[in-house]
């Protein structure tokens, strides 16, 4: 076993319940950073604390120190604006005590394990699941956008607890690529070892099948090659050399010989799955969880509320209970979360508006002027100058809503920024003088 991932299980017997694992950050396990290092419900500080923007939690802030190195691998809740995401893991947190004990698989990941089927919707899990594991009792955990230190979060706060699954699937580290310019890639396959060592800590009898990132984009661009390259550091952490993890790595399977994506098995936006990317994940799963389960599956695929097991395996889960009002000191309610799928209007080319001046695109609150404040045009107003002055994480589609839309986010105009808040927009220079030179 390699010697970091079993150090980190072999703390099981003193960390639980504190922790699963023990986190490389003293700050952190001594409750100088996160005033709540686990559990559920939060107390009242701890929510006031996860409701900061992510990078106002971040491991070194609390000291004003840049240690991007650590970020994957140090819990931190997620956050979309407003209580968006925090009211999703409590949704799954209130799904998951309503269906405690024996189950045969638990996935544990982002937007490519959500889209498996999401207990927050109908409940039925898709296709190409059920068409595999139709007998298995299946419990989803994946939030879209989450990067490995916001499912380490989930996990140490309620997000597994009463839970005894049999195998354990995870896939996390695509939203991680985001930030390897500053985290470098050992520290985004640390991230991914890291969940791994919880998991197996919180569930010593249970399987765990860790899926490699998928490639995402084109040989070249930046966020594939940060994919490959840290696929190539998991490697060297040889997380499968503890016998209870397989890795199963499905880069041949989404990928060519010449590195290019299989287009088929992808959504338009080269990075979420299609229905049969879906079908080729399934059956290289199913032989490693046939295995796994041999003897010992629990049965149905779908999950109902514990009262209801004896139901037929087909029906629906009946829709979560809504969360709970926020406290009226808190003066804020939470946004509902939308859930954003390619439809066919999407697949299209884009049509013109009457004029023909500009494109029609998917978001309408962008076509109708609620998001960015000057859609097309040069020199810049006022206001699209300030807009574009904030960070693009703010003035992605749906943050002005408190939505999580990450289907629209490639698909809507966006300007880019490089620098800090508060410092010149290097990327509008370099466009400012790329349209100055065209002009002479």
């Amino acid at each position: 076993m390699n010697a970091t991932l079993a150090s980190l299980i072999a703390v099981l017997a003193l960390a639980w319940p504190a922790c699963a694992v023990e986190y490389p950050y003293p700050p952190f396990r001594e409750g100088r950073m996160d005033p709540q290092a686990t559990g559920w419900p939060l107390t009242d500080e701890e929510r006031a604390f996860v409701l900061k923007a992510e990078h106002e939690r971040r491991p070194g802030r609390e000291s004003n120190k840049h240690m991007p190195a650590l970020w994957p691998v140090i819990p931190s809740a997620g956050f979309w604006g407003g209580t968006s995401w925090l009211d999703t893991h409590a949704k799954l947190v209130r799904y998951v005590q309503a269906n405690p004990g024996p189950c045969d698989v638990l996935l544990v990941g982002d937007s490519i394990t959500q889209q498996w089927g999401s207990p927050l919707e109908t409940g039925v899990l898709n296709e190409a699941w059920r068409e595999h594991f139709a007998d298995c009792r299946t419990i989803n955990i994946g939030i879209g956008g989450d990067k490995s230190q916001n499912v380490l979060w989930r996990l140490d706060h309620g997000g597994v607890e009463g839970l005894q699954p049999e195998v354990v699937v995870v896939m996390i580290g695509n939203n991680n690529m985001f930030f390897v310019p500053e985290t470098g890639v050992e520290a985004a396959a640390k991230g991914v070892e890291m969940v791994v060592a919880n998991v197996r800590a919180r569930f010593p009898e249970a399987d765990v099948i860790a899926a490699k990132i998928l490639p995402c984009h084109a040989p070249g661009v930046p966020f594939y090659e940060a994919i490959r390259k840290t696929n190539a550091v998991l490697d060297t952490l040889k997380l499968g050399s503890d016998p209870k993890v397989q890795v199963l790595d499905l880069w041949d399977d989404f990928a060519g010989a010449d590195g290019a994506l299989r287009k088929a098995l992808f959504t338009p936006d080269s990075i979420h799955l299609s229905p049969a990317g879906y079908a080729v994940y399934a059956a290289r799963l199913k032989p490693l969880i046939a295995k796994c389960l041999a003897g010992k599956r629990h049965g149905g695929a779908v999950i109902v509320p514990k009262e209801e097991r004896s139901a037929p395996r087909e029906r629906p889960v009946p829709p979560l209970p809504s969360p709970p009002a926020p406290a009226a000191s808190s003066g804020e309610k939470p946004a509902a979360v939308e859930a954003v799928s390619l439809t066919d209007v999407m697949l299209k080319p884009a049509p013109l508006t009457a004029d023909g001046k500009r494109l029609i695109y998917p978001y309408a609150p962008y076509n109708d002027g609620r998001l960015d404040p000057q859609l097309t045009g040069w020199p810049l107003t006022a206001d699209e100058t300030a807009w574009i002055a904030k960070g693009e994480y703010f003035r992605k589609p749906g943050h002005e809503a408190q939505k999580h839309l990450p289907e629209l986010w490639p698909v809507t105009p966006s300007a880019a920024r490089w620098g800090k808040d508060g410092e010149p927009d290097a990327w509008l220079a370099r466009h400012t003088a790329s349209i100055e030179s065209g002009h002479h």
